[in-house]
């Protein structure tokens, strides 16, 4: 108890430079956890993906599309239980600005594969029996302000056209890193409109969605799926749902490195400001510790007072750093919905930004602690004079 008033004491012999650094660090760990935060959104579809689920798509991109005879053959492959047909649609809500996920699906086979996606049982029955009705995610019903039973238009990119449809239903995720701001409709609604407008695009699809009963078989089940279209006009790549999100993440796998070195950059820097100021600190006090080495004192309680030092300020700037971090997640997760729809501040950033603050305290400590130490005791008492 003693120690800890002495070290509270030391600390603010010089408030404006303690505050100070207490602020940097706070600010740095503040900027630490929301790099960190990023790199999670940005894996955000990965870590959601379930070891139940495949995706089936071109072998030669998912721009190209395969034919609606696939999904029975898929069907009766051994270890399948379910398969869901779909198309990214590319729709413009008013302006291009109110970016948002909006996709065709098979809707009775798309939310038996996907039970994250909570729905009321009574809009869930509404949507399915209607062909222009759709489901939409929670935060777009936030966004735009609207409620069940409005009529939504998107305006076609890859299907030109303006298409309107009604919301039926609102669909809340069962977990924390569940997308809510996905935007589905009715496969069927696209495709019989295409065959009247456009019938040589008609029975198309863009990927395929299979449930299986064991994810130890998705190798197996990949495979043979695989080999039932070789060498047809349309082969096919099946992969799990992980693997397929994590292919898009490669795409930008440069951006996520820079992020990931920006942020232990950030923990150099407090390492940097926090060592410069308890050496400033230890200098200052080199008379005080020669006449505790005088009276007997063991070097390894100096040592103490000067860790136990370094680690109050760095903590109590961590601690600071984490309760602010808190509203900053908030705020820039709303700016960045459009682009990362999870943003969420994980209990492990929280965790690795105090371990490494707890690292960054001991190293700015050690170095004028040893010097203290070092320090010829006549020396160090005629600093003191």
């Amino acid at each position: 108890m003693v120690l800890l008033k002495y070290l509270f004491r030391n600390i603010f012999r010089h408030k404006l430079r303690s505050t100070l650094t207490v602020l940097s660090v706070s600010v740095a760990v503040l900027s630490f956890c929301l790099l960190n935060t990023i790199i999670t959104a940005w894996y955000a579809g990965v870590s959601a993906s379930s070891s139940y689920r495949l995706i089936v798509r071109n072998a030669i991109s998912l721009v190209f599309s395969l034919p609606l005879s696939y999904k029975e053959k898929i069907r009766q492959v051994k270890g399948v239980t379910y398969v869901a047909q779909g198309n990214w649609f590319g729709g413009i809500y008013i302006e291009e600005k109110n970016f948002f996920a909006n996709f065709a699906v098979e809707p009775e086979t798309f939310l038996r594969l996907y039970p994250e996606f909570i729905v009321k049982e009574e809009e869930k029955k509404a949507f399915l029996s209607d062909r222009k009705g759709c489901l939409v995610g929670r935060k777009l019903i936030e966004r735009f302000g609207w409620k069940v039973g409005d009529i939504v238009v998107l305006r076609g990119t890859i299907f030109p056209g303006n298409w309107e449809f009604v919301i039926r239903g609102i669909y809340y995720g069962k977990d924390k890193n569940v997308d809510e701001s996905q935007f589905l409709f009715h496969w069927d609604y696209l495709n019989e409109t295409l065959k009247k407008f456009a019938p040589s695009r008609a029975d198309q699809v863009g990927y395929y969605i299979v449930g299986i009963k064991n994810p130890e078989d998705s190798a197996v089940i990949s495979k043979e799926i695989d080999s039932l279209f070789k060498n047809s006009y349309a082969e096919t790549l099946t992969e799990t749902e992980k693997a397929f999100q994590l292919s898009f993440i490669t795409m930008t796998e440069a951006i996520v490195i820079a992020i990931k070195l920006v942020s232990f950059v950030v923990i150099g820097i407090i390492l940097v400001v926090v060592a410069n100021t308890m050496n400033m600190s230890v200098r200052e006090r080199r008379g005080e510790y020669s006449i505790l080495k005088m009276f007997g004192f063991s070097y390894t309680l100096i040592t103490s007072i000067i860790l136990g030092e370094s680690l109050l300020i760095v903590l109590t700037g961590a601690v600071l750093g984490v309760i602010f971090t808190f509203p900053a997640v908030k705020v820039v997760g709303d700016i960045l919905s459009v682009y990362f729809p999870v943003f969420i501040l994980e209990s492990k950033v929280i965790f690795e930004s105090l371990m490494y603050s707890f690292v960054v305290g001991i190293l700015s400590g050690i170095i004028p602690a040893i010097r203290s130490i070092r320090v010829d005791l006549s020396e160090g008492l005629r600093w003191n004079m």
